[in-house]
């Protein structure tokens, strides 16, 4: 189903199939992104009126603020990406240019958009990339014997020879150039058959696999490319540094260097190049730009460590409030010069997220608190929920360690009675130190089957079943430990 036919409650199923729980805050996210599909089919004049209905989210870590705007950019194949708030604190009152979100997302729709079109092409390519190989496997072979041969004959030739009766020198002359051009071309005629015929050869060896380790040397091109002047100009050190090698190498030539590698390598190498010479970058950007301006996402995490509590503004509460008088024109809706070309952010989707223990969302500026009209506020996680975390995801724990050890021969299963103590221990630790939401089910997990894991290869074979008195034998001392539980678990 395309994502114009996926309506609120289909949006909030998909998600269901990732993330248990927050029925809030997957309703809030699937009501903008259908908002978003309507905007699309609004006339002109009012739509670029509709503004996206920016969200922030509330609630202690690990409870899946994070997870919701990552599958859900996942759901529409839109842009995403992930920016923490305080990044831009980090260096004294500074930190990182603002901007660069923008900057990054572009970048994410460019390379999207970018693969997109070489899964397009890469069948295309395929005759080019083999001519490629063929080349390689027959770097002008014959070539020398060849010229050695025609130089031998040319020497045992005499002019008299081969031309017939003439009654003047320029006659004679004309005959023998006409001559040597008759022999040029029997033995070019010659030399295209045998070079065609190798080739062909060849050709049938290297579709049936038989060529695949054989060691050919090509010439492939650095992986970074020429820096942009943003980067140089608004980035870090290490940024500035790194701009500056790429230059040194660009103007010395040592952009390139030569890899000897197989058959099977070179394909690869030689599949990007085609790819690359196949796609327009002009386009790519083009299409990128319009897909991160109607569809692009940025999630904003940590956005309570910036709030400055009752408006104070003296010490670090500086930098806390300039960063978000930066953000706020992002947000609002700006124009961002990228190197792929001018962003224009009024129609992205920002979501931000806190779990705001120390501070409130009112203690962010009111501006800023404007732009996100949407809050929903995420609830810690029950036993129940850890239950249904463990075993109904796609991905649930249970089953990636299953996996996990399987590739090792060992066939773990978990008994109901292990779920239930396993979350109603992570239930009761997050009620009794910090509460990491579902990242307690981690170190819960590591904690259970360190040994198994640790031991694995000797176990090979064997089944391996974890139940409740499986789970207590490793857990219960620590966890009686109040202090030592603070530290391993």
């Amino acid at each position: 189903m395309s994502i114009e036919g996926l309506t609120p409650k289909q949006i909030v199923e998909k998600l269901d199939a990732y993330i248990i729980g927050q029925e809030k805050a997957k309703k809030a996210v699937a009501v903008a992104l259908r908002n978003r599909i309507r905007r699309i089919h609004l006339s002109e004049d009012i739509r670029d009126e509709v503004a996206p209905k920016n969200i922030l989210m509330i609630g202690p870590t690990g409870v899946g603020k994070t997870e919701i705007a990552r599958r859900l950019a996942k759901l529409v194949n839109a842009p995403f990406i992930k920016v923490e708030a305080t990044k831009y604190t980090e260096v004294g009152y500074v930190g990182r240019d603002v901007e660069s979100m923008v900057r990054d997302l572009m970048a994410v729709g460019f390379n999207n958009v970018k693969r997109e079109m070489e899964e397009e092409m890469r069948e295309a390519c395929g005759p080019k990339v083999e001519e490629k190989l063929l080349d390689l496997l027959l770097p002008g072979s014959g070539k020398k014997d060849e010229k050695k041969k025609e130089s031998e004959e040319s020497e045992n030739t005499s002019p008299f020879e081969i031309i017939p009766f003439a009654s003047s020198p320029e006659e004679a002359q004309k005959v023998m150039e006409e001559e040597n051009s008759k022999l040029e071309a029997k033995r070019a005629e010659d030399e295209t058959a045998l070079d065609k015929s190798t080739r062909e050869k060849f050709r049938t060896m290297l579709r049936e696999g038989k060529l695949e380790e054989r060691e050919v040397e090509i010439t492939v091109r650095r992986q970074r490319t020429m820096p942009s002047m943003e980067i140089i100009a608004g980035g870090s050190m290490d940024d500035l540094q790194s701009g500056m090698m790429e230059i040194q190498n660009m103007l010395s030539g040592r952009n390139t260097k030569k890899k000897e590698v197989t058959v099977r390598e070179a394909r690869k190498f030689l599949t990007e190049e085609v790819l690359d010479s196949m796609i327009d970058s002009d386009k790519v950007a083009d299409k990128a730009k319009e897909r991160v301006e109607q569809s692009g996402i940025i999630f904003i995490d940590e956005i309570d460590k910036i709030a400055t509590k009752n408006g104070e503004g003296h010490g670090s509460n500086v930098s806390r409030e300039g960063v978000q008088r930066d953000i706020l024109p992002i947000v609002e809706g700006s124009k961002v010069n990228t190197k792929f070309g001018v962003v224009d952010t009024t129609h992205i989707l920002f979501i931000a997220a806190g779990a705001f223990s120390l501070a409130s969302p009112s203690d962010l500026i009111p501006e800023l608190q404007g732009r996100f009209p949407l809050r929903v506020e995420l609830e810690s996680l029950s036993k129940a929920d850890f239950k249904r975390i463990l075993t109904e995801p796609k991905n649930a724990l249970t089953k990636q360690y299953t996996a996990l050890l399987e590739t090792e021969g060992v066939k773990i299963s978990f008994t109901d009675d292990a779920i239930e103590r396993m979350s109603e221990i992570a239930e009761e630790l997050n009620a009794r130190s910090e509460n990491i939401g579902a990242r307690r089910l981690h170190t819960i997990m590591e904690k259970v089957l360190e040994e198994i894991s640790f031991d694995a290869d000797e176990h090979e074979g064997e089944n391996v079943t974890v139940d409740a008195k499986y789970v207590d034998e490793k857990l219960t001392g620590v966890v009686q430990n109040q202090d030592l539980s603070r530290y391993i678990l």
